[in-house]
C-alpha cells in the first residue's frame, strides 16, 4: 500500500511552509532518518527525515512551491515490494498553494505577484477552468519564473493540460519580448483609488508603482520571513497600546567587571572558556530585573494576565532579510558565562538560519541592542506575546554631575517599550530602576 508523505507541522503555531529543495529525486530508495526535503518557514529552513522505508514514487509538490498547508501530500512512498508505478498513480490529490486556499491579507502581496496560485502538480491539474474564471493555471516552476521575469501570467497562452502555463511558455514569451508587468490581484483593486500623494496602508502593487517613473525600481518578492514581520508589527501597533519609559545607566562598574571576568576566564583548548560582552550582561540584568519584578514578567490574554515563573529573554539578531529573536531560557537562573556562550550559538545558528522553533518562540521578554551600531536610543515594537522589550543604545562617554561637580562618565540610554494593558508606566519603572541598579552595580549579577 503507498505511503503517503504530508506536509510537517514544525513548530506547533506553523500552518504552511515553503517546500525549498527536494533532496531525492523518484526511484530513490529511503530508509528511516534519510533526510529527503528542505522545508522553509518564516524564519528558518529545516531539513525533514523519512519516517518510513521505501522507494520514492511521486513527487507531488516540486521544489520552490510556496505556501503548502501542513498535512497536504507532498510525496507518495512504495513500500518494499510494491510496484513503484501503481504507487505513483494513486497518489492522492496534490498539496494547494497558500493563495488557492484563501486569499493572502493585502498588507502582505507580494510585489509582481501572480494570480492565485494552483495546485502544485501538473498531473493534478483540475478538468478545466471555470467559465468566466480570471484564474490562470500554472506549474510552480513557471509561477517562480514569471515573477522573476515580471511577467503577467494571465498574458501568457499555456500549452500545458488543460491550458496550464508550463516553463516552455514563460520562456517563449521571455523570447518574445511580449511580457507586460504582472497585474495586481482583482481583490487588491478597490485600494487601488488611494490618493496618489502616499502609498496608503495595505496597497495594491499599481497604487504603489504608479507612483514612481517606470524603470526606475525593480520588484523584490517578499519572503516569507518578510511576511511574518510585516504581519507581526503590524499585528502589534494596532492592539498594542504602547507606553515608552527610558532611563540613563552608566557603566563604568560593569565595563571594569567585565573586563576583570574576562581576564580570569580560564582557557579551554588554548582559548578563552567564554568572553562576555555588554550584551551578555544587560540579557542578565534584565532577567534578573524581571525576577524581582514579577508583576511585569506577564504576557496579556483577553480573559488572564499570564504570569511567568521564569525570565525567558529573547535577543534580536539581524539576519539577512529580517530579524529572529533566539531566546535565553530562564536565564536568571544561568551565570554570565553560560549565557555568553548560549548567546554566541543561537547568534550563529540564527545567522545561518538553523534554530529550531522552540527556540525562537515563546518567551516572556526581550531584548534589542543598536549600541554596537552607534545608536543612542531607540524605541522597540512590543513583540507578542511579550508585554516589555527594553531598546539598548551605544554607551558613550558624557559629563554627567556628581556631589555637585562635573564628571566624564560612560553612559548608555536605555527604553522599555510595555503593553499598557498590563504593564503601566509605574511598573514599568519599577522594571527599569531594578535594571539599571543591576547595570550600575553589576556585582549584584554575580551572587
Amino acid at each position: 500500500m503507498p505511503i503517503n508523505i504530508t506536509m510537517p507541522a514544525l513548530s506547533p503555531t506553523m500552518e504552511e511552509g515553503n517546500l525549498s529543495k527536494w533532496l531525492v529525486k523518484e526511484g530513490d530508495k529511503v530508509k528511516s532518518g534519510d533526510v529527503i526535503a528542505e522545508i522553509e518557514t518564516d524564519k528558518a529552513t529545516m531539513e525533514v527525515e523519512a519516517v518510513d522505508e521505501g522507494t520514492v514514487a511521486k513527487l507531488v509538490v516540486a521544489a520552490g512551491t510556496e505556501g503548502v498547508k501542513v498535512n497536504a501530500l507532498i510525496a507518495v512512498l512504495a513500500a518494499d515490494g510494491e510496484d513503484v508505478g501503481a504507487a505513483a498513480s494513486g497518489a492522492g490529490s496534490p498539496a494547494p498553494a497558500k493563495a488557492e486556499a484563501a486569499p493572502a491579507p493585502k498588507a502582505e502581496a507580494a510585489p509582481a505577484k501572480a494570480e492565485p496560485a494552483p495546485p502544485a502538480a501538473p498531473a493534478a491539474a483540475p478538468a478545466a477552468v471555470p467559465a468566466g474564471s480570471n484564474r490562470t493555471f500554472s506549474s510552480p516552476l513557471a509561477r517562480r519564473l514569471a515573477r522573476e521575469a515580471g511577467i503577467d501570467l494571465s498574458a501568457v497562452a499555456g500549452s500545458g493540460p488543460h491550458g496550464r502555463v508550463v516553463k516552455s511558455d514563460i520562456e517563449a514569451a521571455v523570447a518574445g519580448g511580449g511580457a507586460k508587468p504582472a497585474a495586481a490581484p482583482a481583490a487588491a483593486a478597490p485600494q487601488a483609488a488611494a490618493p496618489a500623494a502616499a502609498a496608503p496602508k495595505g496597497a495594491s502593487d499599481d497604487a504603489v508603482l504608479k507612483l514612481f517613473e517606470p524603470g526606475s525600481y525593480e520588484l523584490v518578492p517578499h519572503d516569507g520571513m518578510r511576511k511574518t514581520i510585516a504581519r507581526r508589527l503590524v499585528e502589534s501597533k494596532q492592539t498594542i497600546p504602547h507606553f515608552y519609559v527610558s532611563v540613563d545607566c552608566e557603566l563604568d562598574a560593569l565595563m571594569a567587571l567585565r573586563a576583570q571576568l574576562n581576564d580570569a576566564a580560564p582557557r579551554k583548548d588554548n582559548a578563552p572558556a567564554y568572553k562576555l560582552s555588554v550584551n551578555d550582561m544587560v540579557i542578565k540584568a534584565m532577567a534578573l530585573a524581571l525576577r524581582d519584578v514579577p508583576d511585569a514578567n506577564v504576557s496579556w490574554t483577553d480573559s488572564n494576565m499570564v504570569k511567568h515563573k521564569h525570565a525567558d529573554v529573547g535577543v534580536a539578531v539581524s539576519i539577512p532579510g529580517g530579524l529572529i529573536t533566539p531566546i535565553i531560557r530562564k536565564a536568571e537562573q544561568k551565570t554570565l558565562s553560560v549565557i555568553s556562550n548560549e548567546m554566541r550559538d543561537l547568534g550563529k545558528r540564527a545567522k545561518d538560519r538553523k534554530l529550531k522553533p522552540e527556540e525562537y518562540q515563546g518567551g516572556t521578554s526581550s531584548v534589542s541592542n543598536m549600541g554596537m551600531m552607534g545608536v543612542k536610543s531607540f524605541a522597540a515594537v512590543v513583540n507578542p506575546p511579550h508585554a516589555t522589550i527594553l531598546a539598548v543604545g551605544a554607551g558613550e562617554q558624557r559629563v554627567v554631575v556628581k556631589n555637585g561637580e562635573m564628571a566624564i562618565a560612560t553612559v548608555m540610554s536605555v527604553t522599555l517599550s510595555t503593553d499598557h494593558r498590563c504593564v503601566d508606566g509605574a511598573l514599568g519603572a519599577e522594571l527599569l530602576q531594578a535594571f539599571k541598579g543591576y547595570i550600575e552595580n553589576p556585582m549584584g549579577m554575580l551572587v
